[in-house]
């Protein structure tokens, strides 16, 4: 066993058995507190929603840890089991062996083994926790078409996508990795363009606000922030869930804001003003586009070691593998990748709670900070958002701040 295959195995039980332990702490910390409330949310939160987010949490928390496991298993029998090897070899009865054609059918052969198994996951999460819990609002008919449309999506944007990686690869000698990183970048700015008047349609309804007093209150809002958008919208979410929320999209003069209408039926509206002043705040701050920044930064990282691994043969020998292509050398990458980096989850936890706590500040200042704290209190009970959470779970993960210290910080803002 070559150096590189051990420490990817030490990376991958490192990182599965953080998880499992991470998901044991959580558990035991969030049961454990179950049968009382927070002193900060005395008053606020009743005893017995408190309990329903203690056990809403502690189950999706159980599927989360098997979902793990599988997806160990999953990846073992990939690489080291010699399903990656054997696939390889399948698809070469149809497809020349290294052509373009053959290394598309090998990653997509990937992906839909991964979604197959993840598959069950999706159905327990939908139709026995979220109904169990009073959640779901889909039917088996919407999620398969819901399904077969990010199907079909992903067939009509990843597959070009892919076979254009797969060209640079293959004609831009050791420099590929840079024109794919340009390659993507101009990729996400396409879809993140697109997304609120092509993509986001196909799954939901977006209707213009029709409250005229809610929607005076938002403009005057946007104004005074210096904002404009393309409209207002609400989206028919209920449809799917009975979660509430809010969201901007979009980026340019393609910028929209869209209010779920479980949103609008439960906030008051000073409340939801005070949501938007922090969604706001994010604009204001930058902080799309500094994330942005980081993901491109990252990935421009991220594939200049790819571009590095795919000329060594001890990549591919190491992980099981003895067909060498431009196509396995992705799949390879990919896979290997996440256990290594891991444990950088923290920063980038720390970074997006970072941005909350400025959005929060900037919320404040624009609006009422008690009124978002009103706000903040009913979504966390309609949702059924843990006030509980084990802290290193929360710091590993959440990326928002633990209810209690997001709504003491608002507190002190309180005018």
């Amino acid at each position: 066993m070559t150096l590189f295959a051990i420490a990817f195995l030490l990376a991958l039980t490192l990182a599965t058995a953080t998880r499992l332990w991470l998901a044991g702490r959580h558990i035991r910390h969030v049961f454990g507190r179950r049968d009382s409330v927070p002193a900060e949310f005395e008053g606020r939160i009743t005893l017995d929603a408190h309990r329903k987010a203690a056990d809403y949490t502690v189950e999706k928390t159980r599927l989360g840890r098997l979902d793990t496991l599988a997806g160990a298993v999953l990846l073992l029998a990939l690489t080291f089991g010699g399903g990656l090897q054997w696939l390889s070899v399948e698809i070469a009865r149809a497809f020349d062996s290294g052509g373009y054609a053959h290394g598309i059918a090998l990653i997509v052969s990937v992906v839909v083994i991964s979604s197959l198994i993840d598959l069950p996951f999706s159905l327990y999460r939908t139709f026995v926790i979220e109904a169990h819990f009073g959640f779901n609002r889909m039917t088996l008919r919407l999620f398969f078409a819901d399904m077969l449309k990010h199907t079909a999506l992903g067939a009509l944007f990843g597959i070009p996508l892919l076979a254009l990686v797969l060209w640079l690869m293959a004609v831009m000698g050791e420099s590929w990795w840079l024109y794919t990183w340009a390659t993507w970048i101009g990729f996400n700015l396409l879809v993140l363009m697109i997304y609120p008047t092509v993509i986001a349609p196909m799954f939901n309804k977006f209707s213009p606000l029709a409250d005229e007093s809610l929607k005076e209150r938002i403009e005057r809002l946007l104004q005074k922030c210096g904002f404009r958008s393309q409209g207002l919208f609400v989206m028919d979410s209920s449809r799917r869930s009975s979660h509430g929320n809010a969201y901007f999209t979009g980026f340019g003069a393609a910028k929209r804001i869209v209010l779920f209408d479980t949103l609008i039926s439960r906030l008051a509206p000073t409340e939801i003003e005070a949501v938007l002043a922090h969604e706001l705040g994010h604009f204001s701050h930058h902080h799309v586009g500094k994330r942005m920044a980081v993901l491109f930064a990252a990935s421009f990282a991220f594939l200049a070691a790819a571009g590095w691994l795919i000329g060594q043969d001890w990549f591919y020998a190491s992980l099981g593998v003895e067909a060498r292509s431009t196509a396995m050398a992705l799949l390879l990458f990919f896979l290997a990748a996440p256990p290594f980096l891991f444990l950088l989850n923290p920063i980038a936890s720390l970074y997006s709670r970072r941005h909350e706590y400025e959005a929060d500040a900037y919320a404040a200042a624009h609006a009422n900070a008690a009124d978002l704290v009103h706000a903040l209190v009913k979504l966390y009970q309609d949702n059924a958002a843990t006030l509980t959470p084990d802290p290193l779970h929360s710091a590993f993960y959440d990326s928002h701040p633990p209810a209690v210290l997001r709504i003491a910080r608002l507190q002190a803002q309180v005018r």
